[in-house]
């Protein structure tokens, strides 16, 4: 329980301490009596025209008594006017007027003493700072009325925000102390806020919880709120600069309610808990800026009061939050609603001062600013509360981590051994798909070294039945001419042994005609002779051939195995295509011969069907040339077929893939084709349009790693 002796002090400082009060309008200085608001002794006058003119002013008869000790003259674009008299009964001090509230646009002092008056302060934030008249953020100037006599002061004052008029008369010794106290408290708050500011932004920095740097943020926003508030910032940052000074005070605490929200969802996690949190945070903060915008374009008075009125809707509105989460037992939430109420108690005696309900004095005047100070404080402490419950919630994960951990070990062994024996399984599945692929692939490659040796078969069948043919046909003739000769030699034996004459052999001669059956059988002879040299031609290019089989790696002759593949492939292009041949002399190439027959064979057999199937019996060309260059080998064949397009390149050597129609090709000729060329660490390249024809080239190193170790 409070102790009722710690009360008693605050209810004495919260009701004022008593004084003697003066006649209306009438003030006698004294160094004896405290210093006090000087509000129920002055008159008032407002100038709704705000054209009045001091000598207007001073002969008006419309001032009216003040009702409070610290007159609340409101939000009004009126120009307001205070009017006392002041008597000085003290010899040995200077009477000093302070009007103790910075937040005022437009200040004049005049004093009217001997019939005449004097402008003695010209000041305002509106205005640029004058030091000459103006010693601290307050607003002090010095009365000089001599000892004894008396003299009465008018005060103009204009402002945009919320105006108030907290005046006294002090000596010159207790401006200085009121200066000087109030720089001491201002300091010491600025220091306490700074130590918070760069705590939390170690904090921050150190395990980057957004809630530090939002409440950073927020810390900044209320210190420079309460600087602007108590006038320091337009007295020592920005002296010469009255816009800022004018319109610092609205758009801080526009920030500082901004901020507020902000940092009250990251810390006690509102959108989690409050519905419809985040549009009414945006509403809030939407509202702060139009108030901004409007204060920045001219409309002061209407930016004040929704400024106000926002700021006031959010400080409810976040105490209802807090409450509620706390009721929920929301440990964050708990902190947050101490700090709150705190803070919105500071505010609630500040507001109070200023309406008359408690007096005016020290502590009233600076309960919002200390009330800030215990609130930045307390949501420090909350804040590092929430390491703790975060350091605690971590420990517990960690620890539930760690025996989730242990389980999931002891699944993953079991799910371990289960996959170990289904990867065995499915390895042997996999072995086995494998082997019969190898298998399946062998038999397809096989098949196309049928398809090859069928057409080699049917090839050399056709080739060697011709001349063979040729020299069946031509024996009956030879044989009967043969037969005719023998006939006359015989005739002419017998002639010489007197039987027959020569006579009759001539005549037989005549008969058999001798001459032209000595020249038939002369071109039978040649015919057959051309047939025979034909048929080993044949047999020798089938020798060269006949290496399809080989898998040695071996020097070869590249030209000859190009002409004997067209030799075995005569039958494709005989009158039908013309081969044109641009070989160039080149030494032997190290390669596997037999399957560069068949790499040849597969090329030139697709070259002679493109080439029939767009110029049909004539017309088609095939051109075979080689080069060496450098340390490869290359070979071009090039037709002047149907050619082909770009979809069809692009597919040009997959298995099974194939334009020739159903029954004419197997799809892979040019997939063996590529294999070959990649087991010789060549290239193969294809350059086609359709229309035109297709270039094949085939480049292959002269040679081959394999064969130069062995050499080695």
């Amino acid at each position: 329980m409070i102790r009722l002796s710690l009360i008693l002090p605050l209810l004495w400082a919260l009701l004022g301490a008593p004084f003697q009060a003066g006649a209306q309008g009438r003030i006698v200085f004294d160094r004896n009596l405290p210093a006090r608001p000087i509000g129920h002794d002055i008159l008032l006058l407002e100038d709704t025209s705000m054209a009045l003119s001091v000598d207007e002013v001073l002969a008006s008869r419309q001032f009216r008594p003040s009702t409070s000790d610290v007159p609340n003259l409101g939000l009004t674009r009126s120009v307001h006017w205070a009017k006392f008299t002041v008597v000085n009964a003290d010899p040995d001090q200077r009477v000093n007027l302070l009007l103790d509230y910075p937040e005022i646009g437009e200040v004049d002092v005049y004093l009217s003493y001997s019939g005449k008056y004097r402008h003695l302060l010209s000041s305002g934030q509106r205005r640029a700072l004058d030091r000459s008249g103006q010693y601290s953020p307050t607003y002090t100037c010095y009365l000089d009325i001599p000892y004894g006599d008396e003299g009465t002061v008018f005060v103009r004052v204009r402002s945009d925000k919320q105006l108030q008029l907290p005046m006294f008369l002090v000596s010159e010794k207790q401006a200085g102390q009121i200066a000087l106290n109030r720089s001491i408290f201002i300091g010491g708050y600025i220091g306490i806020m700074l130590v918070m500011l760069l705590y939390n932004l170690f904090v921050y920095f150190s395990i980057r919880e957004r809630a530090y740097i939002l409440y950073a943020v927020y810390i900044l926003c209320v210190t420079l709120a309460q600087v602007s508030f108590a006038g320091w910032l337009g007295f020592y940052v920005f002296p010469s600069v009255p816009w800022i000074n004018e319109h610092s005070s609205l758009t801080l605490t526009a920030l500082t309610a901004s901020c507020a929200v902000l940092f009250m969802d990251a810390f006690i996690h509102a959108r989690k808990h409050i519905p419809r949190f985040i549009p009414t945070r945006n509403a809030i903060i939407t509202a702060l800026a139009l108030g901004v915008v409007l204060d920045l374009i001219g409309l002061r008075i209407l930016a004040y009061s929704l400024v106000q009125l926002i700021s006031l809707l959010t400080s409810i509105y976040m105490l209802t939050a807090a409450i509620l989460l706390t009721l929920k037992h929301e440990r964050s939430a708990g902190f947050f609603l101490v700090a709150w109420v705190i803070f919105l108690s500071g505010v609630t005696i500040f507001v109070a001062k200023d309406w008359g309900v408690l007096p005016y004095n020290d502590l009233t005047k600076y309960m919002m600013t200390i009330g800030s100070a215990i609130e930045v404080v307390l949501l420090s402490f909350g804040l590092a509360d929430k390491i703790n419950i975060l350091r605690k919630e971590k420990d517990l994960s960690q620890a539930q981590a760690l025996q989730l951990a242990k389980t999931n070990e002891q699944i993953i062994r079991h799910q371990n051994t289960m996959l170990e024996q289904k990867v065995a399984e499915r390895t042997r599945a996999l072995q086995e798909s494998n082997d019969h692929l190898k298998r399946t692939q062998g038999q397809l490659v096989n098949a196309e070294k049928m398809a090859s040796l069928g057409q080699l078969t049917a090839g050399i069948a056709h080739e060697i039945n011709n001349p063979l043919n040729f020299i069946s046909s031509s024996l009956p003739p030879l044989k009967r001419d043969l037969l005719d000769l023998s006939e006359v030699l015989f005739a002419y034996r017998k002639a010489s042994a007197g039987l027959p004459t020569f006579a009759d052999v001539h005549a037989m001669e005549d008969q058999v005609d001798m001459d032209e059956t000595v020249q038939e059988v002369k071109d039978i002879l040649s015919a057959m002779e051309n047939g025979a040299q034909r048929t080993s031609e044949i047999v020798r290019g089938l020798r060269t051939f006949s290496r399809l089989d080989e898998d040695d790696l071996k020097g070869a002759d590249l030209n000859e195995n190009i002409r004997s593949t067209v030799v075995v492939l005569g039958p494709q292009f005989r009158d039908q295509v013309e081969v044109l041949y641009d070989l160039e002399d080149m030494p032997h190439v190290e390669c596997y011969p037999g399957k560069l027959n068949q790499l040849l064979m597969n090329l030139l057999n697709n070259a002679a069907h493109a080439v029939k199937k767009r110029h049909g019996a004539s017309g088609g060309t095939v051109r075979i040339a080689t080069r060496k260059e450098g340390a490869m080998a290359v070979i071009i064949i090039s037709d002047n077929g149907i050619g082909m397009d770009g979809s069809v390149r692009s597919r040009l050597f997959e298995p099974f893939f194939t334009t020739k129609d159903v029954g004419e090709g197997t799809g892979l000729g040019l997939s063996i084709a590529k294999g070959i060329v990649d087991k010789h660490h060549g290239e193969i390249t294809v350059e086609s349009e359709v229309g035109r024809g297709t270039t094949f080239t085939i480049t292959i190193p002269m040679a081959q790693a394999g064969l130069s170790e062995k050499r080695a």
